[in-house]
């Protein structure tokens, strides 16, 4: 199944290009109350909305995807995790580019490790990406984005996919310069993540999946996610090494070679196989 969150706090069951409202399935979420539990409500409940949604959407009339504004259908990770320079070609790019490591020392992602982005990045595709810092270069990044359905804590990664809700399509997008990666990477709006979730069961291997990503109209990244250094499985792995993963995080799971400016103005089109495509539109903060 695709989920989609639009509007303010309305969910959508997504075929095709048409979505049914399936909001009155959050019916069956828990009620909490202060202190709140850390993750994210609909994902920790997900199978509970998904057999309840089944139920109410043959009674809803349908309406194009596209006349929605498409906000992160994950509304609270505890965390966004990235992983840097998972492909070998996107390796030699930025070690081979000063306009991209800026004298910082670029490693593969086996000695580099992970790093967090900050939550407050996170936007759906609706609400485009805002440029901060236009002295300096952003650049676009497209990647497999992968949602935690349970809490996961020293998974290995032959049981990794067990624990996954489901998949979208991410922007990680990078400001230039000699900072640490989570503050350049850490801007409003610099994660962008959607056009839905769509259900692990759809994608039975995440890691063998053609990824693309133009710039208006240009094509700019176009990779598989078979080049991989560390695949889907072995990134739970690496993660739930160090964190306990919560419902809802979200791992971005690194960008192919091909990244690129973009400045206001530009529209980004982001497209992963067997979950869809995303418009995104840039705009100055």
């Amino acid at each position: 199944m695709r989920i989609c969150r639009y509007g303010e706090s309305k969910i959508g069951l997504v075929t095709g290009m048409e979505m049914r409202d399936i909001t009155g399935s959050l019916d069956v979420l828990p009620t909490y109350r202060y202190p709140l539990p850390m993750g994210d409500p609909l994902v920790a409940n997900l199978d509970k909305v998904l057999e309840r949604a089944d139920q109410i959407a043959r009674d809803m009339t349908s309406v194009a995807v596209e006349t929605l504004v498409l906000k992160s259908p994950v509304a609270n990770p505890s965390k966004v995790i990235g992983a840097p320079v998972n492909y070998e070609k996107h390796l030699a790019e930025a070690s081979g580019d000063p306009e991209l490591h800026h004298n910082n020392q670029i490693h593969a992602i086996t000695r580099a490790g992970l790093f967090l982005k900050s939550r407050s990045s996170l936007v759906g595709p609706g609400d485009g990406i805002a440029l901060r810092k236009l002295d300096r270069r952003n650049d676009h990044e497209v990647e497999l984005a992968v949602v935690i359905g349970r809490e996961a804590n020293n998974v290995k990664a032959a049981d990794a996919l067990d624990y996954v809700a489901g998949y979208g399509i991410g922007l990680d997008i990078t400001i230039r310069g000699p900072e640490e990666r989570c503050m350049r990477k850490s801007v409003d709006s610099y994660t962008v993540f959607g056009p839905w979730l769509v259900t692990a069961d759809e994608i039975p291997d995440p890691n063998n999946l053609d990824l693309r990503l133009d710039v208006n109209g240009e094509p700019r990244q176009n990779s598989n996610t078979r080049h991989l250094i560390l695949d889907v499985g072995e990134l739970i792995e690496y993660a739930s090494a160090f964190y306990t993963l919560l419902p809802g995080d979200i791992i971005c799971t690194g960008t192919p070679e091909g990244v690129g400016p973009i400045v206001p103005g530009d529209t980004i089109l982001a497209t992963i196989e067997s979950i869809g495509s995303m418009t995104v539109k840039v705009r100055a903060a």
